[in-house]
C-alpha cells in the first residue's frame, strides 16, 4: 500500500501521488457499486415484505439490476451520450430569414 508521508530527506514524486489517487478512486467507486448493491437488496426485501407480490418483487430485482449495471457501465455511457450529441451538432440545418438590415428597413 501507498503511503504519502515521507521522510524529509527524501522526495515523493508526481507519479507516487497518481498512483495513489487512482487507488483510492478505484476503491472509492468498489465502495459505491457496494453500497448500491446493498440499497438494491434491502428495496427488493422491502418490496416483497410490503407487498408479498412476486410481480412486485421481480419489477424491484429488474430495476436495481438496471441500476447496477447503468453504474458499473457508466464510462461506455457518457462516451455514447457524448458522440451523440456531437453527431447531431455536425447536421445543423440553417433557415433562411430576414437579416437585420431588413428588420431595420421595416422599422
Amino acid at each position: 500500500m501507498h503511503t504519502l508521508t515521507a521522510a524529509p530527506s527524501s522526495v515523493v514524486l508526481a507519479g507516487d501521488l497518481l498512483d495513489w489517487a487512482t487507488l483510492k478512486t478505484n476503491q472509492i467507486g468498489a465502495l459505491i457499486k457496494l453500497v448500491v448493491g446493498v440499497m438494491v437488496l434491502a428495496a427488493v426485501a422491502m418490496a416483497y415484505w410490503r407487498t408479498k407480490s412476486w410481480v412486485a418483487t421481480l419489477v424491484a430485482f429488474l430495476l436495481g439490476a438496471l441500476v447496477l449495471w447503468g453504474i458499473s457501465n457508466l464510462p461506455s455511457l457518457q462516451s455514447k451520450v457524448g458522440s451523440e450529441i456531437e453527431d447531431t451538432a455536425s447536421a445543423v440545418v440553417q433557415v433562411p430569414g430576414p437579416g437585420p438590415d431588413d428588420l431595420r428597413a421595416q422599422l
